[in-house]
């Protein structure tokens, strides 16, 4: 197997993400904390992020259904996710759960409910190509880890 092939695509998908907007510096900033004694660190903690953040959708979901036009509580719990997708540079999303904020602070229910979508479609989108991003790195062995791309 060509694994420097390898490493060059897991660069170059790397790239293609933040070139997109998917992901920002603080995406590197994780994955410049693997080393030789975690060397899946990024991944795991991309895999936390993803099961605490589908735990704080589905709240905000329920808060939407609970809650009508409750635009404090709908911010609080948008909070929390938007915290959660900078921590890793989830850009898109981030972007999007401050979207979301600004139409509460307008009192906008359909703003919010539109922009709430929109989190749910970047959630699902940047969880299938980080999958694949991390699959690929996984392919091409330890070395792959160490594909930052050039900004």
């Amino acid at each position: 197997m060509d694994y420097s092939n390898l490493r060059h695509q897991a660069a170059s998908m790397k790239k293609s993400l933040f070139d997109q907007g998917y992901l920002d510096e603080q995406f590197c900033q994780v994955e410049d904390l693997q080393d030789e004694a975690s060397p899946n660190f990024a991944e795991e903690v991309v895999t936390l992020f993803f099961k605490d953040s589908a735990r704080l959708i589905s709240n905000i979901e329920q808060a939407l259904e609970k809650y009508p036009k409750d635009f404090n509580r709908w911010d609080a719990c948008m909070q929390q996710l938007k915290g959660s997708c900078s921590s890793i540079g989830a850009s898109r999303m981030k972007i999007e759960c401050m979207s979301f904020r600004d139409y509460c602070g307008q009192g906008n229910a359909e703003g919010c409910m539109k922009s709430f979508q929109k989190v749910k479609r970047e959630h699902g989108v940047l969880r299938q190509k980080l999958e694949a991003y991390f699959q690929l790195l996984r392919q091409a062995g330890p070395a792959g880890a160490a594909t930052r791309p050039s900004m």
